[in-house]
């Protein structure tokens, strides 16, 4: 969970030349792992954790009493500062005002808030709208009025590169960062020149969203940094994974009746039940014996 002292060093690191690479996380499993393996930020990612919990598109229908629910877990079993998707604020700017608080208070490193039209829309798919400039402006004066600590990091995302051109994107980014905002995120630019010109654009920590068959180009972290980049979040990565291996053992399961010939590429039971814990629930049992 994310403290003052975390949040202060995330807020400095973010602010270093070395960009920060971010794996996605949308469940516990992915949590426990990721949080084991000492990245400086986590990501929590809105489409995997909602395709997760609620197995829905990331279009809305997700409640803001669904998402903090798994940010508090997610939060509570990591000791690396969690960046959490907040969507639209899930409302107007009262609920901005409550969503800030409660992820701040279930343990998060900071919130992303995005401009987007309620029902938002996933990034880098089809049919987003924006709201209007100042109405967003509006949200993210309040998401900084609102938190307590001030290295809690309010990202500010714009949607509108897709919808209504790059150049529209960077005057809202440049609005909302007058606005307070302490990361800038333009969702979805179509090329390396696009994403070198939003780089030069801004001269305070930058996200770029890293989406394998998205709309932006993949390119590796050092030339993502090299064109002016602080932070790149993989949120799809790990489920996408998953996904591939769950289908690949379940087929095997139907076609063979068995797993014994995939059970070498299989994370072992062992490592398995020293990931979630197991150890000191057997300590536990040990102890406490008739």
């Amino acid at each position: 969970m994310a403290t003052t002292n975390t949040r202060s060093k995330l807020k400095a690191r973010l602010k270093q030349q070395d960009i920060v690479v971010a794996p996605g996380v949308f469940d516990m499993i992915s949590v426990r792992l990721a949080d084991a393996m000492q990245f400086d930020c986590l990501y929590m990612t809105g489409f995997g954790t909602v395709a997760s919990y609620l197995g829905i598109p990331d279009a809305g229908l997700a409640t803001y009493t669904d998402m903090v629910n798994r940010v508090s877990a997610f939060c509570g079993a990591s000791t690396t500062p969690i960046i959490c998707d907040g969507d639209t604020g899930y409302g107007g700017l009262l609920n901005v005002a409550n969503t800030v608080r409660g992820y701040e208070k279930a343990g998060a490193a900071g919130i992303q808030l995005e401009d987007q039209e309620f029902p938002k829309k996933c990034g880098h798919t089809p049919g987003r709208r924006v709201i209007p400039v100042d109405d967003m402006v509006r949200k993210i004066k309040v998401a900084i009025e609102t938190r307590e600590d001030p290295d809690f990091q309010v990202i500010a995302r714009t949607d509108a590169r897709t919808s209504l051109g790059l150049d529209e994107a960077l005057r809202r980014a440049e609005a909302y960062l007058k606005a307070g905002a302490d990361v800038l995120f333009v969702e979805s630019p179509e090329s390396v020149e696009e994403l070198e010109k939003i780089g030069k654009s801004f001269d305070v920590p930058l996200l770029v969203n890293v989406v394998e068959g998205g709309r932006t180009p993949q390119l590796a972290p050092a030339e993502l940094q090299k064109l002016g980049f602080s932070l790149a979040i993989y949120p799809a990565s790990g489920f996408l994974s998953v996904a591939k291996a769950l289908e690949q053992v379940y087929g095997e399961l139907k076609a063979l009746k068995g797993t014994v010939a995939s059970e070498r590429e299989m994370y072992s039971f062992a490592k398995m039940c020293e990931l979630m814990g197991f150890a000191q629930v057997w300590e536990f049992d040990r102890t406490h014996a008739e």
